[in-house]
């Protein structure tokens, strides 16, 4: 018997991936990313989040092939000694973790909404539309900043599980309304098509067909949205972290790495900012390539 993946392979899908080499490309460069992050603590050369193990006298030097470089450290230390490969793995881990959380939970709220709103219309509709509407009228990231800044300030002593908590909702809360708005759409479509008029007329129940016969129809757009929205959140936290509202400092994620290295940029240690950026362009730009195929390879009229 085949297995799941040599028949996802053997489908139109899976042609359409083995046939673009950018999506295969981006697939490896993602998948190298993920595997690095979720194996940090074994694939990583030393631990940057066991502070007794960090020495000043190893902070800030360079990469190993520079003149004052060590092997031990590749790719350089930061200002507290911290070797920037590990930090890497690990602060992508962090990075990758906040953001597809945070995708996760817009996706299940936004659905739930935009099905709501689609399906049932009238004044449900309305409010929750309204609601979209005034969510888009404020730029995502300043909603994420007040929301980030209100938690901080509420939980000034607050573990790092709260501080992950807040930081998670604050993307989350700006993201949904993508979902709602395209579910919204594509249920106004398929409410009004005959099988959805046939399970009315047979005594379904409302519930029931909105989750078992419109949704399955309207996720399509959903996965390209997610697909897409994982780099627009990672660079969210990444851009929370780098303004100080982020995770916390002894946890450092790919922004806060990026914003300590830019205190040290003009002086000459330019690597503690570059391989922290690199890093996040590399996985925001695999994943939205990965998105753009995905989005072509659902559109039956590119087929």
């Amino acid at each position: 018997m085949k297995s799941i993946f040599t028949r996802w392979l053997d489908s139109d899908i899976g042609f359409s991936f083995r046939s673009s080499p950018v999506a295969v490309g981006a697939a490896v460069v993602a998948l190298i990313c993920l595997l690095g992050a979720l194996l940090a603590p074994w694939l990583a050369p030393h631990n940057p989040m066991d502070l007794t193990t960090l020495e000043l006298s190893d902070a800030r030097l360079p990469p190993a092939w520079e003149a004052e470089g060590r092997l031990r450290f590749v790719l350089g230390t930061d200002d507290q000694g911290r070797d920037i490969l590990s930090a890497l793995m690990y602060g992508a881990r962090i990075s990758l973790v906040v953001g597809l959380i945070s995708v996760v939970l817009s996706m299940v709220i936004g659905v739930g909404l935009g099905l709501l709103a689609g399906f049932r219309g009238g004044w449900i509709d309305a409010f929750l539309m309204r609601l979209c509407d005034v969510m888009l009228s404020f730029p995502a990231i300043l909603v994420a900043l007040l929301i980030a800044g209100v938690g901080r300030a509420l939980f000034p002593d607050a573990q790092e599980s709260v501080a992950f908590g807040v930081l998670i909702l604050a993307i989350t809360l700006t993201g949904w309304v993508q979902y709602a708005r395209t579910v919204r759409g594509s249920t106004l479509v398929e409410r009004s098509k005959e099988y959805v008029q046939a399970a009315r007329v047979t005594g379904v129940a409302p519930l029931r067909i909105m989750f078992r016969h419109v949704l399955p129809n309207v996720l399509g757009p959903v996965l390209v949205l997610a697909t897409i929205h994982v780099a627009t959140a990672i660079l969210t936290e990444a851009t929370l972290s780098f303004l100080g509202v982020g995770v916390p400092p002894t946890s450092p994620s790919l922004g806060t790495l990026i914003r300590v290295g830019n205190d040290y940029l003009f002086s000459g240690e330019w690597w503690i900012t570059v391989f922290p950026g690199l890093m996040l362009i590399l996985i925001a730009l695999s994943v939205n390539l990965l998105g753009d195929w995905l989005r072509d390879a659902l559109n039956p009229k590119l087929r």
